[in-house]
């Protein structure tokens, strides 16, 4: 049976898993107004954390609803994630997108990172064969 959950573990917390993401960047995918950042997991699960900053996003009732829908579109994708830790960065513009933009690009959002680590991992496991 799948799990759907969002417990504490799949969320980025500390200034150091922030940190290793910013510093590790491998994958980079852009959702209008959201830019993902992603870095390869310490753990086996895939973990989500945000930067969403009042200079890109005014109102607070706007920023918690992003954050809200991104957890629930994540919660629901998790499972063809492969284990990633992924940061929502809001960038210029993102105050603009309407929610019913940002669910329709999520889902491709997600599908797009799990093809580019998919792609990477089979390019890296097929080199260190070849050796």
């Amino acid at each position: 049976m799948k799990k759907f959950g969002y417990p504490r573990q799949l969320r980025l917390l500390k200034p150091e898993d922030f940190r290793y993401v910013f510093e590790n960047t491998r994958y980079k995918v852009y959702c209008p107004g959201f830019l993902l950042l992603a870095a390869p997991s310490k753990s086996e699960e895939t973990r989500l954390g945000f930067v969403i900053g009042k200079k890109n996003v005014k109102l607070a009732v706007t920023r918690n609803r992003f954050k809200r829908m991104f957890r629930e579109s994540f919660r629901l994708n998790q499972q063809q994630l492969p284990p990633v830790d992924i940061i929502v960065l809001a960038i210029k513009g993102a105050s603009q997108v309407t929610p019913e933009e940002l669910s329709k690009s999520l889902t491709d959002a997600w599908s797009q990172l799990g093809r580019r680590v998919k792609k990477a991992t089979t390019n890296l496991s097929s080199s260190i064969k070849r050796q």
